[in-house]
């Protein structure tokens, strides 16, 4: 097929675009690097069947020829409003993203009957009231809390992706993603595992907030890339979870990482200043994603986290 894929440069688009390219499909690249990054493409260079455009999916956009599916990746969506990157300091651009971007994208796809898939997020649950958390829960979000810009902007795009399905017949798709990991990710993210292993590999304390009683379920790239793909092949037009449903704390998870990269500096509890941000439970039901996609995850988070550090200590410059 020939693929068109937004947000081509960032964590999840860059291992889309190598999985996609290893099956053989031809992949329209675009990016404007907000906050994706030029070196998670910089190896398909060469490569006949990447083309790359680097463009606002939020402005007017146009593809010459034929397009086959439309994958959807384009959106800040990091939590650290700490970071020049992160959704916080780019509210505007965040829902435009989410709301024109995706409109642009629909367009296209009307147009040329392509295949759709958004690619949205376990956050359109918000705080959540019931656990875990399944496609039918309508989710408990705030829309003027500090989270809305990319609560909100996900939430817009699905109803958005919905309506071109119902009314125009567009073979749409979308995909809820929970919190994954691995090589390519911004280690300023301000999420559970960049945090925590960056701490780990530097032989620093990690830092835990509150008392760590908070969960996450954390799902390797490739396995979500994985479920992506199936998703896309598939014929399936409600929204899917994908994510690993091992649950488990906070503190537990800085455990882990405290034994698997050999990491001396033991944890520092934090005042839960964070706690006005941070959802307290996040857990995928993929009961959906068994069912339809013949999907699940198979890496499990020790063999996951080694073969990120590789990255994080090249980043880190100490590789």
């Amino acid at each position: 097929m020939r693929i068109l894929l937004t947000g081509a440069a960032g964590f999840l688009g860059s291992h889309l675009c190598d999985r996609l390219l290893a099956e053989g499909h031809e992949i329209i690249g675009m990016d404007n690097f907000i906050t994706g990054s030029p070196d998670n493409i910089a190896h398909l260079a060469g490569n006949e069947k990447f083309q790359f455009i680097k463009r606002d999916v939020s402005n007017y956009i146009f593809v010459p020829g034929k397009v086959d599916a439309i994958l959807h990746f384009a959106s800040p969506a990091s939590p650290n409003p700490q970071s020049k990157s992160g959704y916080f300091n780019l509210p505007i651009q965040t829902m435009k993203a989410g709301a024109l971007g995706t409109h642009n994208c629909l367009g296209i796809a009307r147009r040329e009957g392509s295949r759709f898939i958004l690619a949205s997020t376990s956050e359109i649950y918000g705080d959540p009231e019931i656990h875990p958390q399944a496609e039918t829960y309508p989710g408990n979000v705030d829309p003027v809390g500090e989270r809305a810009v990319y609560d909100e902007a996900k939430r817009f795009a699905e109803s958005l992706t919905m309506a071109y399905h119902r009314f125009h017949g567009v073979n749409t798709g979308i995909v809820r993603i929970f919190n994954t990991y691995g090589p390519r990710m911004d280690l300023e993210d301000g999420r559970a595992l960049p945090n925590l292993l960056k701490q780990a590999l530097l032989g620093q304390p990690l830092t835990v907030y509150g008392n760590g009683s908070q969960t996450r379920s954390f799902c390797y790239v490739d396995d979500l890339v994985d479920g992506i793909v199936k998703l896309m092949y598939s014929g399936e037009h409600m929204p899917v979870n994908i994510g690993n449903p091992v649950e488990m704390t906070i503190l537990e998870f800085a455990e882990a990482i405290n034994r698997i990269s050999g990491n001396k500096g033991g944890i520092a509890y934090m005042e839960n200043a964070r706690s006005a941000r941070d959802p307290q439970r996040r857990q995928p039901d993929i009961a959906r994603a068994k069912t339809i996609l013949g999907w699940e995850p198979q890496v499990g988070l020790e063999e996951g986290v080694r073969r990120t550090i590789p990255f994080f200590k090249q980043k880190l410059g100490l590789a």
